[in-house]
């Protein structure tokens, strides 16, 4: 079974149930799939768990059916990916050298300058920057740029390791309109070409029904339904995790997307 299988996950902050018993599966290779719902759900801490970030209570998963274990971190961060909602602050490096950063650790290199880099990596850096519009940026520092440019960045941090899994946690969020658009075109070519499972953290809803092919909807900590956009996201479950009052309507291109009409009463 090709896909990322998570089984019966649950995650604890001190007595605090964050997520309880997840099952959802197989996240499928060469799809995006939208992990969706309101603050506090637990989205965010489901991606940190899957990357191994956060000590989950209990559980399993597994990536082509093989396990993927749970403790191992250093061993699963080369074949899964995990970038936050922001970059931390502060990094003098150039964004070039940044993303080579990123590339060479896959590998267990060190940090390495442009000129010190080798052929294919520098390579590799340059195409994915250039997949992603903003190889202008190639010589500007980290600290002078704009938050979408900081989040372009690191975009292209992970999709220049080739990771198996990746895991996005709204990467969206800081981006114009133009670069909403051309950062989801982007990732559904890398991930449909290189046959990876993504998970992107949406808030807008819109975007995942019309850029995504699979979606997660949590509430409360649990999952209220996984499938594609339409059979997840409907007057139903945006009623009951959303509390609003909805609608599922087709544009005059045939996509459909979310009206809302007021509050559930």
């Amino acid at each position: 079974m090709n896909g990322l299988c998570i089984h019966d996950l649950s995650v604890r902050y001190d007595k605090r149930q964050v997520l309880t018993s997840l099952e959802a599966g197989p996240l499928p290779r060469g799809l995006i799939t939208a992990l969706l719902g309101p603050n506090g759900s637990g989205k965010s801490t489901l991606l940190r768990a899957l990357a191994g970030l956060t000590r989950v209570h209990a559980g399993s998963l597994s990536l082509d059916g093989e396990p993927l274990a749970l403790s191992a971190a250093s061993a699963r961060s080369h074949s899964v990916v995990y970038l936050p909602q922001a970059l931390p602050a502060g990094v003098r490096l150039q964004v070039l050298e940044s993303v080579l950063v990123a590339c060479r650790a896959t590998r267990g290199y060190g940090a390495a300058s442009p000129r010190a880099a080798h052929g294919d990596d520098l390579a590799h850096a340059h195409t994915v920057l250039r997949k992603l519009g903003i190889d202008d940026l190639a010589s500007r520092s980290l600290d002078e740029l704009s938050g979408g440019q900081r989040q372009l960045v690191g975009i292209a941090q992970a999709l220049v390791r080739n990771p198996q899994v990746l895991l996005l946690d709204e990467p969206l969020s800081a981006l114009d309109l133009n670069h909403q658009f051309h950062v989801m075109q982007v990732l559904r070519e890398v991930t449909r070409e290189s046959r990876i499972v993504t998970v992107v953290v949406l808030h807008d809803i819109n975007a995942a029904m019309r850029a995504c092919e699979c979606a997660m909807l949590l509430h409360e900590g649990r999952i209220v339904r996984f499938g594609t956009p339409p059979e997840v996201v409907t007057p139903a479950t945006l009623g009951q995790v959303f509390g609003v009052a909805a609608r599922i309507e087709p544009c005059s291109r045939g996509h459909h997307q979310v009206l809302i009409d007021g509050l559930v009463a």
